[in-house]
């Protein structure tokens, strides 16, 4: 009979990175996540069939608490939703979508890094050339950036509240730059 492979996260075992309520660096809880290319007129079917209206200008994110969509690009989405809800998200796009467009579940390829505290912001600066001030990253903004050498989705959730979004496969190098960033400014 054959073994049945068991879902692991690369954060899984990892402890979070904690100073006092100064900064927070731990795994985002497992969701499913969809990316939508198409034009904007499939994107108001998505959002419909998805429960949430996507977010028409580029860099920013819309959130009901429970699902979250990212406005990446011209014709780029990045959809977030409860764990095991992919399959029925993707049928029910799908099914609303009449125009061109691609819809892939990358739910195994992203992981999410919450960061949070005063400190948030000055941490994720150690490797992401953005001006993190909330006066030119607002609360709802999210952009697709580097981390070092990790592409990355960043959203600021709330003013000291972010999350991390990066490729399974620099899960690993991503943690080690931020916790090594962490203990620059946490002594």
């Amino acid at each position: 009979m054959a073994d049945i492979a068991t879902r692991r996260d690369p954060l899984d075992g990892i402890a979070p990175i904690t100073a006092r309520s100064r900064l927070t660096i731990e795994a985002a809880p497992r969701g499913a996540r969809l990316v939508l290319r198409g034009p904007d007129s499939a994107a108001v079917a998505a959002g419909q069939a998805f429960g949430l209206a996507l977010p028409t200008a580029i860099n920013t994110a819309a959130t009901d608490g429970v699902r979250t969509a990212f406005k990446l690009g011209p014709d780029e989405w990045l959809l977030l939703a409860p764990e095991n809800t992919e399959a029925e998200a993707y049928a029910a796009i799908e099914a609303a979508v009449q125009e061109p467009h691609s819809l892939v579940d990358v739910s195994h390829r992203n992981v999410g890094i919450l960061v949070s505290g005063s400190l948030a912001a000055d941490v994720l600066n150690a490797g992401v050339m953005l001006d993190l001030d909330p006066k030119v990253f607002p609360v709802g903004t999210a952009t697709r950036t580097l981390f070092a050498k990790a592409e990355i989705v960043l959203w600021r959730k709330g003013a000291s509240d972010f999350h991390v979004e990066v490729w399974r496969s620099f899960t690993d190098y991503l943690h080690g730059q931020l916790e090594q960033a962490a203990r620059e400014y946490v002594k």
